[in-house]
């Protein structure tokens, strides 16, 4: 007896992937500017031009909507392109440097979806396992970076405390902090976090010089 094989149309996979696309960018959209909270199913569906239906069939809950874009952000974070030229760096000010560089790309690119979710933590039933999950590959990249710093030369801290120090200037936060509520281009914060970090963290002549650079550009 023969089994019946299934056909699966291209055509029909593309155009599907289509629609879980524009969805999950309708509800990144709406996310980010009203909160998880104050949107629907039926605001990302009208956002999508898609019914309710189709949205539950393609991505499934406003939960499940907001998992996968945790998910997607994190894939997408380039934070393994930005470690390797970390990683490359000789010397500190060139890691650190490589750092900041590699940090803003992935901040500025996902800036949307990191308010997508930075809005959903109060109102999620489990704001920070959700916050956890987002940023735990980003944490532990920079944990990374702070072993080859200080495998590049004596720094002033600890290798937690250096780490800590990353987070607190090259996480989602700092950033925001700089562009969105303080109005300054991704630029002028790019230069400003990776001068800070050396001038904290580089010991001698060329640190010094830099913490009189940065303090005079207050």
């Amino acid at each position: 007896m023969s089994t019946k094989r299934s056909y699966v149309s291209p055509r029909r996979e593309q155009a599907a992937a289509q629609t879980r696309e524009l969805i999950l960018r309708s509800a990144i959209d709406l996310f980010a500017e009203r909160g998880y909270g104050r949107v629907t199913v039926a605001d990302i569906a009208s956002g999508a031009d898609v019914s309710p239906k189709t949205v539950f069939a393609s991505v499934g809950s406003k939960g499940d909507i907001l998992n996968e874009i945790v998910d997607a952000a994190v894939r997408a974070s380039g934070h393994e392109r930005a470690m390797r030229s970390v990683l490359a760096a000789r010397d500190p000010e060139s890691a650190l440097e490589a750092l900041a560089r590699g940090t803003r790309a992935g901040n500025e690119s996902q800036f949307a979806v990191h308010e997508a979710i930075r809005k959903a933590l109060p109102s999620h039933e489990d704001g920070e396992a959700l916050w956890g999950r987002a940023t735990a590959e980003y944490r532990a990249a920079l944990r990374e970076a702070a072993r080859h710093l200080h495998a590049l030369a004596p720094l002033p801290y600890t290798r937690e405390e250096t780490a800590d120090l990353l987070w607190y200037w090259f996480g989602p936060t700092g950033w925001r902090t700089l562009v969105a509520e303080s109005g300054w281009t991704w630029d002028r914060a790019e230069s400003f976090l990776a001068r800070t970090a050396i001038a904290t963290l580089t010991p001698g002549e060329r640190g010094s010089s830099t913490a009189r650079t940065t303090a005079g550009s207050g």
